[in-house]
């Protein structure tokens, strides 16, 4: 930092956000790259921003190369507001292929390189030592901060394979990551030698560096974690004033270094995704609450036709997506590789309608909107030309009249997400019917676009019923199993009769509350097991029933005449 450069100089334009659970301030550097700084990192900002370091002539002349495959150096930072710091800088190999021995591959077939990103949350989580043995603390170096060059490459002279980068960012959407830049690393020194070094200078035996090695792999393993190259050199060990190695209870102190093929372990990873499908719970039942988190500054909350949504752009596929409510935590719960790429279960024989467990473990259902197209009537009867007349709701209108009806009371299942696509629609033609269109041409994005295209596709993302939101949140009670009218009557659960009063007890209480559905359907009424397989009943000793279908549904006031 120059003299005349002020703190405020440099955190002009800086934001604070959220990156796998990592919270870091973004600032932009001298040189147009891009500087992401753990909290760890905040109290060393002046020397960690790249002028400090990376300057051509100071990095050639400070820097020692350290041992191993990557290219890792470590550097003393110029001084600035009198202070200088020891660190050490590691170009992410992420997307680059693996040289591991044949016997570590066999062992970690699928070993790739972290992320930067993922990298310190990993890194983070091992410090923090939630998972396993209390009385187990795994020390490391400190993560200072993630440095972005401006320069891009050609994809040859990264050495990435392109699949690699999108599996990984598959994995995590809503990260960004360029594949055509350098991603540099930033760690604290930490004092000390690395295990093999020590023993080989003090003259220890090799068995003992071995125990030694043994008991680390099996310490980070216990805290949930494993590293597919764990070896001697990742092993920082000090010696004491009379030249002994550090110990603490009898056993050699140390730390760790080198994170780029760390993970969780199986048993881990299962726990971090019920803690995920916990939270998921307990912040859906409070999504409509206003929030006093506050908005990361890519996403934004927005009110359409009555309904509060949080609202952002989908990176890995420039798509837009919606979410109800006021929580921006529940955003990354609805990216599409949360949900798209998983087991998919077909729920309609005549619709794109599909179940999913997400990767979250959350259970979801998703349709595609029919905005848009014409109803096609097997009769083109009376019933058949009012379905023609009354067209297809767009989603934002199907959410507006779901939770408008709950709030009346009326039982519905929950509306989640409404995710646009990027590409255009996969379709032969345009819209036939825009009338859905013209009625909300004048909503617009916080971008200023229409939030209906005619040119894009859109996905109804729904809670699958298996229970109210309070009571999955709170763990309490029975987990209900959704099953629509049809495949009660199909079961012999529902007679005709039973069918035919349900069917009526529908429209009776839609009617006395202003609506009007112009083609109810059997399939548009889920009723609720019990986990004996029983039909959940009312207080009147009826099937309980939910509406879980909304294309065709009106307000009698807003229905058309004629």
């Amino acid at each position: 930092m120059s003299t005349a450069e002020t703190t405020s100089d440099v955190l002009a334009g800086a934001e604070r956000v959220d990156i796998l659970g990592v919270n870091y301030l973004h600032l932009k550097t001298r040189d147009d790259g891009d500087l992401y700084v753990t909290r760890h990192g905040e109290t060393l900002l002046d020397n960690i921003r790249p002028e400090s370091w990376f300057e051509r002539g100071w990095f050639r002349q400070h820097r020692e190369r350290l041992k191993g495959t990557s290219t890792i150096y470590r550097i003393q930072t110029k001084r600035v507001r009198g202070r200088s710091a020891d660190i050490v800088v590691k170009w992410s190999r992420m997307g680059q292929d693996v040289p591991l021995e044949t016997k570590v591959l066999e062992d970690f077939l699928s070993a790739e390189f972290n992320t930067p990103f993922e990298e310190f949350a990993l890194v983070e989580q091992l410090r923090k030592g939630d998972f396993g043995p209390r009385d187990t603390l795994i020390l490391t170096h400190r993560p200072l901060g993630i440095y972005v060059p401006p320069q891009r490459w050609q994809l040859w002279q990264t050495g990435r394979s392109r699949d690699k980068v999108n599996r990984k960012v598959r994995s995590h959407p809503g990260v960004e990551i360029d594949i055509l830049r350098q991603y540099i690393v930033i760690y604290e020194w930490i004092k000390g030698t690395d295990a093999a070094e020590t023993f080989e200078e003090m003259g220890l035996p090799d068995d003992e560096l071995e125990q030694l090695t043994y008991r680390v792999d099996a310490e980070i393993h216990a805290k949930g974690f494993q590293v597919a190259d764990m070896k001697p050199a990742h092993i920082i060990v000090r010696k004491n004033l009379d030249g002994q190695l550090v110990r603490h209870h009898g056993k050699i102190s140390y730390a760790l270094v080198d994170f780029e093929l760390l993970q969780r372990t199986p048993e881990h990873e299962e726990r971090i995704r019920e803690a995920k499908r916990s939270e998921y719970l307990r912040r859906q039942k409070d999504r409509l609450r206003e929030s006093v988190e506050p908005l990361p500054s890519n996403l934004t909350s927005v009110n359409i036709l009555g309904v509060d949504y949080i609202f952002g752009r989908v990176e890995s596929t420039n798509g837009r997506l919606w979410i109800v409510g006021r929580d921006a935590k529940l955003f990354d719960y609805f990216q599409p590789e949360r949900w798209r790429a998983t087991n998919q279960v077909r729920m309609s024989d005549s619709h794109h309608v599909y179940y999913t467990l997400t990767k979250d473990n959350i259970h979801l259902v998703w349709k595609t909107s029919r905005v848009g197209e014409i109803p096609k009537p097997i009769k083109l009867d009376y019933q058949g030309r009012r379905m023609i007349k009354a067209g297809y709701n767009s989603p934002f209108e199907e959410f507006a009249l779901a939770l408008e009806l709950g709030r009346q009371g009326f039982p519905v299942t929950y509306p989640r997400a409404i995710y646009m696509t990027g590409t255009r629609t996969s379709g032969p033609d345009l819209p036939q019917d825009m009338r859905a269109f013209m009625r909300l041409a004048h909503l617009k994005t916080p971008e200023g676009e229409p939030i209906l295209r005619p040119e894009r596709d859109y996905i109804k993302i729904w809670g699958y019923w298996n229970g109210t939101d309070e009571m999955l949140a709170s763990g309490s009670g029975e987990v209900y199993q959704g099953i629509n009218a049809l495949q009660a009557y199909e079961r012999g659960l529902l007679t005709e009769d039973d069918l035919r009063r349900l069917t009526l007890r529908a429209i009776e209480r839609l009617t006395e509350l202003g609506y009007d559905y112009v083609n109810l359907s059997k399939h548009h009424f889920l009723l609720t097991l019990d986990s004996n397989k029983n039909l959940v009943l009312d207080a009147q000793g009826e099937p309980e029933f939910r509406l879980c279908n909304f294309e065709m549904l009106r307000r009698i006031s807003d229905r058309e005449e004629g």
